[in-house]
């Protein structure tokens, strides 16, 4: 049953998101050198929910970082962004709270990171938007992974605000590392000091 309400989500969240069938067909055959933008953006949105989703139904285990012995809400998303797009992002909600683009909840989208004040200290707790106000979460202690509504008067009342990491985070950072490693690896000119002579 559970399974089947995850699928169900995650199809009106891509049709109604603007991405049908066959347009989420046609991004899958175009290398990734060939895509515009939008095509780059949306697949990763998409990449992010569907590795978020995946993992619904994993217990909640504070400082938890991996499936198999529970997640914590921060632990949660990391391990979303480091298994659906490579990003490594850092270990509390407080730390992401820093990371990507501000954004107003009216302009939240798929794959948008929102934050609440669960423990009397802003950005307290982490989650990842799905559209149509619906985040994926891994909430508390005794709880599991799970699809939540921001229409609910508890997460109202807490909602800190909303970061955008999709599209905004450099996406050149793998290739700086790749460049930094193919220099060479003569010391700079030092106009006429030799490094020995430097302090």
């Amino acid at each position: 049953m559970h399974k089947v309400m995850i699928s169900l989500l995650l199809a009106s969240t891509l049709l109604f998101g603007g991405i049908g069938v066959s347009s989420a067909a046609e991004l899958i055959r175009k290398p990734d050198e060939q895509q515009s933008f939008f095509e780059r953006y949306t697949n990763a949105a998409q990449d992010v929910i569907l590795q978020g989703l995946k993992l619904v139904g994993v217990r909640y285990r504070f400082g938890g970082n991996d499936e198999s012995s529970g997640l914590d809400c921060s632990g949660f998303v990391r391990l979303v962004f480091k298994d659906s797009i490579g990003t490594s992002l850092p270990r509390t909600a407080r730390e992401m709270s820093e990371v990507g683009q501000q954004i107003d909840a009216s302009q939240l989208k798929p794959g948008d990171l929102v934050f609440f004040n669960t423990m009397r200290r802003t950005f307290s707790h982490v989650g990842i938007y799905l559209g149509d106000n619906r985040f994926v979460h891994s909430p508390r202690r005794g709880r599991d992974v799970e699809v939540a509504s921001l229409d609910s008067g508890f997460w109202q009342k807490r909602f800190d605000g909303a970061r955008r990491l999709v599209g905004v985070l450099p996406e050149l950072v793998p290739a700086l590392v790749s460049e930094a490693v193919a220099a060479p690896l003569d010391p700079a000119p030092t106009d006429g000091v030799e490094p020995d002579d430097l302090p």
